[in-house]
């Protein structure tokens, strides 16, 4: 899949930049808060609806603007427009595909696939398990319809369940708790399945990740990611019978707290190197090197899931790496397809794999120039 061009109005530093892309390699070069980032932000609106770094989209519009617009057409097996528009006076986001409105984001989730590389993936390997759960979540929804939707039922439920308990605390009714149960039921049936989908994405997502670590490190170190779960099991039935069992152990804290207390909304995913969790032990080189790898395994495992080649985003992220992991990272992008690349120094590019195919970009003050 191809982004030949993007259109931003009133979009950050960007009041009317219009640019074409190469197919292969594109390289953004700026200094900070020169608006290269904010183009990556822009493509992954077009690609997700969502905003990149999970900022509120009024905080997209330029200064004293009452709209943001970002239009962008993709090109694979046909062409498709995307046109992403933000009003202020409304606080409305309105999504058009091919010029048809579209009501659900979760329509467009996983028609354009999208990579990013970014330098807050730290959080991945070294920070919560809300950072992991999310990185795991956003890679099966966009390769399945059916996991995305469980993953909304399932969110809906937990607020609603969370709301409940809270009545429960308050008026303590009789009639709640028979809610309660109808709840609980819900909470374990969709959440077994999504605990289910997660068990089977783990497993094939370990064959996607040997590739690029052993590229980048050599055979020396073995990459391994295991996902920890309240109810493990080998089928849903088994799942949904754990999940019972521990509904059924904190039911009385979770009156106390209101709060839910099991489920998949509080499981984790490990990642280790040579058997030893790298959350404990492993180096700032082994989590760099690992946090790029979960990258481009994501990337090649949505091109094998949905038959289409993911774009690809990188901010920044050649400023973090020494001269042996920067040169490698860049003969590895030779094996993807179209990718956006910022950067803050020129002179980078020299130490990189740039063929006469890439474009190169720079940007100041909102103004971008063909270099």
């Amino acid at each position: 899949m191809v982004l030949s061009f993007i259109d931003l109005k009133n979009f950050r530093l960007h009041s009317n930049t219009r640019l074409e892309f190469s197919k292969n390699i594109n390289y953004i070069v700026g200094g900070n808060g020169q608006g290269k980032t904010s183009l990556l932000e822009a493509i992954y609106y077009l690609c997700t609806t969502k905003n990149l770094n999970q900022a509120s989209d009024i905080e997209a519009i330029s200064f004293e603007n009452e709209f943001f617009e970002i239009n962008g057409k993709f090109t694979e097996f046909s062409n498709n427009k995307v046109r992403i528009l933000f009003e202020r006076e409304t606080n409305k986001k309105n999504v058009f595909l091919d010029e048809k409105q579209i009501y659900r984001a979760s329509n467009l989730i996983g028609k354009f696939p999208v990579v990013a590389l970014l330098q807050s993936d730290h959080a991945i390997t070294q920070g919560s398990p809300a950072e992991r759960r999310r990185f795991v979540d956003s890679i099966i929804s966009q390769s399945s319809a059916t996991y995305l939707k469980l993953l909304l039922d399932y969110n809906r439920i937990l607020r609603q369940r969370s709301s409940l308990l809270s009545k429960i605390k308050e008026l303590n009714s009789p009639e709640l708790f028979d809610q309660l149960e109808v709840w609980t039921n819900s909470l374990i049936k969709v959440g077994s399945e999504v605990i289910s989908h997660r068990n089977s994405f783990v497993s094939e997502f370990n064959e996607f990740i040997q590739k690029p670590y052993e590229f980048i490190m050599g055979v020396s170190e073995f990459p391994n990611i295991k996902y920890s779960t309240i109810s493990n099991g080998n089928s849903v039935f088994e799942i949904e019978e754990n999940f019972k069992e521990e509904c059924n152990k904190v039911k009385n804290d979770e009156l106390k707290r209101a709060r839910n207390l099991v489920g998949p909304h509080r499981d984790d995913f490990e990642f280790y190197i040579n058997n030893l969790e790298l959350k404990k032990y492993g180096s700032q080189g082994q989590n760099k090197t690992f946090q790029i790898a979960l990258r481009f395994s994501q990337f090649f495992y949505l091109k094998e899931k949905l038959n289409l080649t993911p774009i690809f985003l990188m901010d920044d992220v050649f400023g973090e790496l020494d001269s042996f992991r920067a040169e490698k990272i860049s003969l590895y992008l030779g094996e993807i397809g179209q990718a956006f690349i910022t950067m803050t120094d020129f002179s980078k590019l020299e130490k990189l794999n740039k063929s006469d195919n890439d474009l190169v970009f720079n940007v100041k003050n909102g103004k971008v120039a063909y270099a």
